[in-house]
């Protein structure tokens, strides 16, 4: 097979590459870092000729082109698999929505025509000379999208990594309908955020020593999680592996520290297992062609069956809030959406089932809102519209910088005790007079 000729054949540009799209069609962007750049140009620059074009995309890196006009929402309507601040202000321009989903079972959708895909347009790194493209740093549900798309259009970008994975991280030349060569913008980057608070040291100090050597991790996205990274990269843990969703730049700074070998890993030893991952440059240098990383579909990596027979598996993760009897809201504030179940619910049960595995959802006591009020992060019961992203039954330990509780096991007078005794002294009382109208409050010997 002469792969450079079938690619030539295949090759022309994005403005006619676009020409694909329908009004009434539904459009795939593919997942984060793999959103089109300069098909979304080429297809933005039809707007007035198109209606009712659906796109679907996800944890998006930046504002798609085709949602930056006036009138956007009469030509295009936006569909988002997990919520970033970006989706969020396309959803609150009114021309964008939520899909749930446990996101493990997003490929799944794709294989049992739960959804359909018209056409499907993803940046992808060059072809190699065995006519492959990698689909760089989301394994995620790509192979199976691409697999049910009517048509298939590629836009190589010479900046993605080449990750190395397991099946269904590359699509070979032959799979595919149109290439078009971008304009090889950098990498999308998530920053690190800001240097750690107090309350993130002290949830932080909580966490780490009760992560053993050899343990096998999994960090959720945001300060929180990042700052257990960092502690960790500087602790005396040795051996740890990694088996993740999301990768991201705190898993980097472990493996440069020595901290991460995948010596005692019971599932693919020694390599660093995610679905998809973003970060910045420091992290894509990384993973670019280094075979201690490996791409895998989302339906691997957040299998509950998979991740229970890693031993010592330790899942981080935020909340948004928690009520008295154990739920966690992960996603929502009440009906204002905010990211999505993800993979939270699958590594806090996976985590479980571990021999020696452990599932931390860590949260500050309590959140400052835009008008300055103090709000409490534990709560009586969620705020009607909120989301219960862990269902009370599936939590293990909960965190806090007032301290640390395993819920496992404890009645209801003895999970609201429990998790008042980590809330924010200003706010025990009024939990307690909650809890006892909600009769599920026990006077202890306490």
């Amino acid at each position: 097979m002469d792969y450079a000729a079938l690619y030539q054949k295949k090759l022309t540009s994005a403005e006619n590459a676009v020409k694909l799209v329908k009004s009434g069609d539904w459009v795939d962007y593919g997942w984060c870092t793999n959103h089109p750049y300069t098909l979304d140009k080429a297809l933005a620059a039809r707007t007035n000729e198109l209606r009712d074009v659906k796109v679907r995309g996800g944890v998006t890196m930046w504002m798609p082109e085709i949602c930056k006009a006036e009138d956007a929402g009469e030509h295009f309507t936006w569909h988002s698999w997990h919520c970033s601040g970006i989706d969020r202000k396309i959803i609150a321009k009114g021309m964008g929505y939520f899909s749930p989903m446990r996101y493990s079972e997003l490929p799944r959708f794709y294989r049992d025509g739960n959804v359909s895909v018209d056409v499907a347009m993803i940046q992808v790194t060059p072809m190699d000379k065995h006519g492959n493209f990698s689909y760089a740093l989301a394994s995620s549900h790509l192979a199976d999208m691409l697999e049910r798309a009517k048509t298939v259009i590629v836009e190589v970008n010479e900046n993605m990594p080449w990750i190395y994975g397991l099946t269904g991280c590359e699509i070979n030349i032959e799979d595919v309908d149109l290439v078009v060569e971008g304009e090889n913008p950098p990498v999308a980057q998530l920053g690190a955020g800001g240097a750690p608070t107090e309350v993130d040291r002290a949830v932080a100090n909580l966490v780490v020593p009760e992560i053993p050597n050899g343990a096998c991790l999994q960090l959720g996205i945001g300060g929180m999680p990042n700052t257990i990274g960092s502690m960790i990269a500087q602790s005396d843990l040795k051996d740890l592996s990694v088996h993740t969703e999301m990768y991201v730049d705190g898993f980097v700074d472990m493996a440069l520290a020595g901290k991460i070998t995948g010596k005692y890993k019971t599932l693919d030893k020694g390599r660093q297992v995610f679905a998809f991952a973003a970060g910045t440059q420091k992290l894509y240098d990384y993973m670019d062609r280094n075979p201690a990383v490996m791409g895998a579909p989302v339906d691997y990596t957040n299998d509950v069956h998979v991740i229970s027979q890693i031993d010592n598996f330790i899942s981080i993760n935020n909340a948004i809030d928690c009520d008295l009897f154990g739920q966690i809201n992960a996603e929502s504030a009440g009906i204002k959406h905010i990211s999505g179940t993800g993979g939270q619910l699958d590594f806090a049960m996976g985590a479980y089932l571990s021999r020696g595995g452990k599932s931390f959802i860590c949260m500050s006591s309590t959140v400052t809102g835009k008008d300055g009020s103090v709000k409490s992060r534990i709560v009586p019961t969620l705020t009607p519209g909120s989301i219960a992203t862990d269902p009370r039954s599936c939590v293990h330990y909960v965190v806090t910088e007032y301290g640390m509780v395993n819920l496992k096991g404890l009645s209801t007078w003895e999970r609201a005790e429990a998790l008042i005794g980590i809330a924010h002294p200003d706010f025990r009382d009024e939990l307690i007079a909650q809890a006892e109208k909600m009769h599920i409050w026990r006077r202890s010997n306490r």
